[in-house]
């Protein structure tokens, strides 16, 4: 059994999480042809239409950017999964258009150089093991194999969330923990609502990341990094928290939606003040660089599979302030 070592400094794999500092959030699915951001599992996969998956392109973008992942959404509540699978009838390949989206991006993601991540929901809203306990964590399990048993590459994250449906001991976030690193040893896992009591289903407030104290209760474990989306943590935010008597190094990976009101699926009412956005998010990347934390930024592709310019365009702007952007050619400075 693969499990997290008790140390007051960061792991190999820990190390590398920080290095990567910066990344990019990608929702795109079901919900996104249905202009909502969470689906109870119900809307027809005859919806999911798009007339183009621009893979290469969000990836470019992130890299322009100057990130160094992408965390790319496999499956989230409703159930439906981005990738060719056989595990059920709530898919791409039960859809009109049956690209597996987590190949072309793990494609792109190899052109470009830079690592990829994967989020995927405990939570799921329309599979009918899901209240089996055991038999929809094994269901889970053949997911994971599918996802990070090697045909989409090096994984460099799993991004669990939606843990909050179910009390934690269900899910069994060791065997998933355990699978996980034994497909991908460099991978960080952890589980949204990281850190707080494990004896109940919703996490109180005292536990947000705002208020962390070092010696707080891991609720997930184990997990190798923290999460609270769309939270940031304080100040010199504590990086060692508890599971049984012993303590354990945790970064924070913090996330910015670039349409508010935290629109993580494409939802075209919604704009914003671009360039108080782009000041936004470089304030929000120097604070938690400089303390070891890791920020990424949602950018959600349209129902023509694109990530809008107006979008592209504030994320740039954030790099020229943070004097991080890569050169791409055919592109101008923004």
């Amino acid at each position: 059994m693969i499990t997290l070592t008790p140390s007051d400094r960061p792991n190999a794999c820990q190390m590398a999480q920080i290095a990567r500092k910066y990344g990019m959030f990608v929702h795109f699915g079901i919900n996104t042809f249905y202009d909502t951001e969470w689906s109870n599992g119900k809307l027809s996969a005859q919806g999911y239409r798009p007339t183009a998956i621009d893979a290469d392109g969000w990836v470019r973008n992130a890299y322009e950017a100057g990130m160094n992942f992408i965390v790319l959404t496999t499956k989230h509540h409703d159930g439906f999964c981005m990738w060719d699978t056989d595990t059920t009838d709530y898919c791409v390949n039960r859809s009109p258009v049956k690209t597996d989206v987590v190949a072309k991006v793990a494609k792109a993601c190899e052109k470009y150089g830079i690592g990829l991540g994967l989020y995927y929901s405990l939570w799921d809203r329309h599979e009918k093991r899901y209240k089996d306990d055991k038999a929809y964590v094994d269901y889970m399990c053949v997911h994971l194999q599918e996802l990070l048993g090697g045909a989409y590459g090096r994984i460099v994250e799993l991004w669990l969330d939606g843990g909050w449906d179910k009390m934690p001991r269900k899910w069994n976030i060791p065997k998933l923990y355990d699978l996980a690193h034994t497909l991908q040893p460099d991978c960080s896992v952890a589980v949204n609502l990281t850190i707080g009591k494990s004896l109940r289903k919703w996490t109180p407030r005292k536990y947000m990341p705002q208020y962390y104290r070092e010696g707080m209760p891991i609720r997930y474990f184990p997990s190798d990094f923290r999460l609270w989306d769309p939270h940031f943590p304080r100040a010199n935010d504590p990086k060692l928290y508890s599971h049984g008597k012993e303590l354990y190094y945790l970064p924070f990976e913090a996330t910015i939606c670039m349409r508010p009101p935290n629109n993580w699926f494409w939802d075209p009412k919604y704009e914003s003040d671009k360039t108080a956005v782009a000041e936004y998010i470089a304030q929000k990347y120097r604070e938690l660089t400089a303390q070891d934390n890791i920020l990424v930024v949602n950018v959600a592709p349209d129902i023509h599979g694109k990530q809008t310019a107006g979008d592209v365009d504030c994320l740039l702007k954030a790099a020229d302030i943070l004097g991080i952007r890569r050169n791409v050619p055919g592109r101008e400075t923004v």
